[in-house]
């Protein structure tokens, strides 16, 4: 996967995931890719729902040892 950029949004808590994750989509062009790091359980479930929202694409998301990685292509 061709990633624009990776944000890490590690040991803070929501809404804080989002609020990067909105940033940081703002830098990057529309059909590129962000990487996202979160470890805040509710991470999960807001940035799937904010993604789909915001008119982007989540890709992929996986689980690992705690850090949850979502990649989402910007609509």
């Amino acid at each position: 996967m061709d990633v624009k950029k990776t944000l890490d949004a590690t040991g803070i808590a929501c809404p804080m995931p989002i609020v990067r994750t909105k940033k940081a989509m703002e830098t990057i062009a529309s059909g590129e890719i962000l990487e996202v790091h979160a470890t805040d359980p509710g991470s999960k479930s807001d940035l799937t729902a904010w993604t789909k929202s915001g008119g982007h694409e989540l890709l992929k998301d996986t689980e690992e040892e705690g850090v949850f990685k979502f990649w989402i292509k910007k609509g």
